[in-house]
């Protein structure tokens, strides 16, 4: 299999900080390459959750499992960089690639948005890790950006802990505009948005 070079891969008008952010996921990727063999039914196309939630039965299924939780965060990270920049905006079926703020640096998200459904809502996937538990009363809230700043919430989740994957379903019933994006907040009781967890890793066009 043929390593995809990388300055290729994104080009050169792209910021040094995002350059180098890019390029360590890029050379993870390499680093990591193909997963090992894995069961049919996981195989099949087990969800980012389902991967991370399994408790592995022996430590070298263990080992093959984290390697692939690893490929499918990074792949979707990455894949949701480039398909923003090669895109020119948000469209129907866009993959966003998150990841997390100081309030949780070790957090990596994609949001997907899918098409809109006869009444106008967008049905949207969120997967990812390294979330936080919250307290009882904590919980987390995606967030419709416009014009740059918070519009409206698009459905709430909790996590068990940062090593537990989250595979939510959202929804924006919101007739969408261009260059909307969204975020992940902090919501520990309040009707305010809390700060922010989780951002776009590109901004949209």
């Amino acid at each position: 299999m043929t390593t995809p070079n990388f300055d290729d891969l994104i080009g050169g008008d792209v910021e040094s900080s995002e350059r180098d952010r890019l390029r360590r996921v890029h050379e993870l990727l390499v680093t990591a390459g193909p997963p090992a063999e894995l069961p049919p039914h996981i195989e099949a196309g087990p969800t980012l959750a389902m991967t991370l939630a399994r408790r592995p039965r022996r430590g070298t299924r263990k080992l093959a499992l984290l390697a692939a939780t690893i490929c499918i965060l990074l792949v979707a990270f990455l894949f949701g960089y480039l398909a923003g920049n090669r895109g020119g905006g948000l469209a129907s079926g866009h993959t966003i690639a998150m990841s997390g703020t100081s309030i949780a640096p070790n957090a990596l998200a994609s949001l997907r948005v899918l098409p809109a459904d006869t009444s106008g809502n967008w049905p949207m996937r969120l997967t990812g890790t390294g979330l936080p538990k919250l307290g009882p009363r904590g919980y987390y809230e995606v967030y419709l950006v416009r014009n740059g700043k918070l519009f409206a919430p698009c459905g709430s989740f909790i996590s068990s802990s940062p090593s537990a994957g989250i595979d939510v379903t959202l929804n924006a019933p919101y007739h969408r505009q261009p260059h909307d994006t969204w975020v992940v907040v902090k919501q520990v009781g309040g009707h305010e948005p809390g700060p922010v967890v989780l951002r776009p890793t590109i901004r949209s066009t």
